[in-house]
């Protein structure tokens, strides 16, 4: 698989996952396919815009008839999907975008990729469509375990001592339960890349993820949000009593394991990638805004005064939390850092390019594709 189409790849998972194959893979060609919405930013990668074996194309993923010219003009062998509508809150709020983007926008590129690669003399050999999809698609877990009992499969301990706040996980076998606009398209797109494979042997790959944190996060999610509202001295809106639990996974090591999965995972199966970090939202908060205090030189707990409690999200769900038991036993793969290590990475990240998030807060950052590609 020499010629790699990443969709999303202007995105926050999207970045980081071009940016590695880039570098790792300086004998592939890979393509960064991305429509730069609001949540698309080039400027992520400007450290591999220059290399020989990068290329980006704007085009909607919806787009059948151009992506499938594109797997023609490029021979694409391998697809590697993140393009997503990804804020619940807006899926509330507009859900027919996320069905279009999502579900639409998955079937387009199953269909180009089916008919293409079916037009080829070896038809699907040495091919790959790999679809990233999330945890959310299982709907909510219980929360009736003691604390201080540890999950049997955690492999990261943490210094504070975090446990499991439930007795299930999610398993790869899973039921599928959505319960917002934007976990019910992920679900049937996931429904649709599996179909693909059971009609028409297309070579595909699911992975669910937990949350992912890290550097070049749009700012609209919980991390980068509120590490910036600190910063700034703005409120903390927290949903309900910010009791919901999640678990988190820092975007280098699902790169990491995107790029293990693509090579080595086995085709048709579903692999679950998860941190191994669950975090009621009010602790995950509370350690931010130590951390924060504290690389700002300001004093233990300035900023607790910030938190605000605002009304729960509707359908919020209660509790999320992966078991990557069956990644680590095949492929080997495990989480690098620990989570209060992730998050030390990540606030100084943000707090040392405190121009790249104040040119997306204000907007700057979208004149980027202009300057770059429109000179």
């Amino acid at each position: 698989m020499k010629n790699i189409v990443i969709t999303g790849g202007a995105g926050f998972i999207g970045s980081h996952v071009v940016r590695l194959f880039v570098n790792k893979y300086p004998e592939y060609n890979i393509i960064n396919l991305d429509k730069l919405t609001y949540a698309g930013n080039l400027a992520n990668l400007k450290d591999v815009e220059g290399k020989p074996n990068y290329k980006f194309v704007k085009m909607d993923i919806c787009n059948f008839e151009a992506f499938y010219q594109l797997m023609q003009d490029e021979k694409i062998d391998g697809i590697i999907h993140l393009a997503a509508e990804s804020h619940v809150d807006r899926s509330i709020k507009d859900p027919f975008t996320f069905a279009r983007t999502n579900v639409m926008g998955t079937l387009s590129l199953l269909q180009a990729a089916k008919l293409y690669w079916e037009s080829l003399p070896e038809g699907y050999e040495g091919k790959r469509f790999y679809h990233i999809s999330t945890d959310e698609v299982y709907g909510a877990l219980s929360m009736n375990h003691p604390e201080g009992i540890e999950p049997p499969f955690k492999t990261v301990a943490s210094s504070e001592g975090h446990k499991a706040y439930g007795d299930d996980f999610f398993y790869e076998t899973t039921k599928y339960n959505p319960h917002s606009p934007y976990s019910a398209a992920k679900a049937s797109s996931d429904h649709f890349v599996r179909a693909y494979h059971d009609t028409y042997a297309m070579p595909t790959i699911v992975t669910n993820c937990s949350n992912n944190y890290g550097p070049y996060q749009f700012p609209e999610k919980l991390i980068p949000l509120f590490i910036n509202n600190i910063r700034l001295g703005k409120p903390l809106p927290v949903y309900g009593r910010g009791e919901n639990v999640r678990d988190w996974l820092y975007v280098e090591d699902h790169a990491r394991a995107i790029d293990l999965i693509f090579h080595k995972g086995r085709v048709a199966e579903t692999y679950n990638i998860g941190g191994f970090n669950e975090w009621k939202n009010i602790d995950l908060i509370k350690v931010m805004i130590k951390t924060v205090d504290r690389i700002l030189g300001n004093p233990e707990g300035h900023s607790l005064g910030l938190i605000t409690y605002v009304t729960d999200r509707l359908g919020h769900d209660a509790r999320y939390a992966i078991d990557s038991t069956k990644l680590q036993r095949e492929l080997g793969w495990e989480p690098s850092l620990q989570f209060e290590e992730g998050i030390e990475k990540t606030v100084r990240w943000y707090l040392d390019n405190q121009a790249w998030i104040d040119s997306v807060t204000s907007g700057e950052y979208e004149r980027y594709y202009d300057e770059m590609y429109n000179r």
